[in-house]
């Protein structure tokens, strides 16, 4: 089976990411032949900051090997490394539509946010769908907010063979059964954002153990006392989630195990969870930092499969298309 996922590098991974993706990664590596990218050519459709780009890039890599990627196992590499995303993105945007593109949510809402409006921030999800089918991905693990670009990139595979004939795999997305979409700890009816969130509601990766501890005791809740998932019990259902998740306990026995016990004590064990969660990873990431030639030894490794993996399906691409290959 093969698996391939992408992961933008601008932004301070949260929480959210950790369980809506990260963690999702190191579960499906197991599975088949795994592929993480770090999609860095996305991250330029807005204004951005080129020494930003290139720190929180190598940034990302160290947390996804510290979150136990393992490169004997999964191929973890920079987007720009393997020119055939590229390629592969203007060959698609042919059999990609203006209407597809246009009802994309995350190009309305961007776009609304900002006064000059890219090309790239509209045609981007062509780019995406260029990553997913390069690599003839069977299941690609995302968080929620992603589905309507996996449905994009299926509709856009099945119209290129359709025209083309048979050449692309059509992919299936994978989703987190618990914590697909966490949300922010302050304002509870919100996703967990480092950009629409609130700073003391978001949760980073790499924030220090008192600080998470802090977040989680000022989390809002809700009225009542009872430590239940319920549409009415937003911020305690998002607790709920974020425990199982880290202990790997059901959401059941936890709602048991605190039956009438009271908000206080869950949300102080909650953020202690988390604390244990995240120090592995913190651990493992500080020595990866301090070694950036071990890093960069890595993606470059990555890249090199990733190239290789990618070039039969480009290849192929140019082929059914018409053009005169070298």
């Amino acid at each position: 089976m093969r698996v391939f996922s992408g992961i933008q590098p601008t932004g301070s991974k949260h929480l959210g990411n950790y369980i809506g993706a990260i963690r999702q990664y190191v579960a499906t590596q197991e599975q088949g032949d795994a592929f993480f990218c770090i999609v860095d050519l996305h991250s330029i459709t807005t204004a951005y900051d080129p020494d930003d780009l290139h720190e929180s890039t190598l940034s990302l890599a160290a947390l996804l090997f510290a979150s136990g990627l393992d490169p004997e196992r999964s191929t973890v590499f920079l987007q720009s490394h393997v020119t055939a995303h590229a390629e592969a993105a203007w060959l698609l945007g042919s059999v990609t539509s203006f209407g597809e593109l246009r009802r994309m949510t995350q190009f309305k809402e961007k776009s609304e946010q900002q006064e000059f409006v890219s090309a790239g921030l509209f045609t981007y999800p062509a780019l995406q769908v260029g990553d997913i089918v390069l690599y003839e991905t069977d299941i690609v693990p995302i968080g929620d907010d992603q589905r309507q670009h996996l449905e994009l990139a299926r509709d856009v595979a099945q119209r290129f063979n359709a025209r083309y004939g048979e050449t692309l795999k059509v992919p299936r997305a994978v989703f987190a059964e618990v914590g697909a979409r966490i949300m922010d700890l302050q304002e509870p009816e919100k996703k967990m954002s480092t950009t629409g969130g609130t700073a003391q509601g978001t949760v980073l990766v790499l924030d220090p153990p008192d600080v998470v501890r802090r977040k989680f005791k000022t989390a809002v809740t809700d009225s009542g006392r009872d430590v239940l998932r319920a549409a009415d019990k937003p911020g305690i259902s998002n607790l709920i989630d974020i425990m199982s998740v880290a202990t790997g306990e059901p959401p059941e026995a936890i709602e048991s195990r605190y039956d009438g016990a009271g908000y206080g004590q869950f949300k102080e064990d909650v953020g202690e969870a988390v604390v244990a969660l995240f120090e592995p990873i913190q651990t493992r990431y500080e020595e990866l930092r301090a070694n950036p030639e071990e890093l960069q030894r890595l993606l470059r490794l990555g890249a090199d499969k990733a190239r290789e993996e990618s070039a039969p399906t480009l290849r192929a691409m140019y082929e059914r298309m018409g053009f005169v290959t070298p």
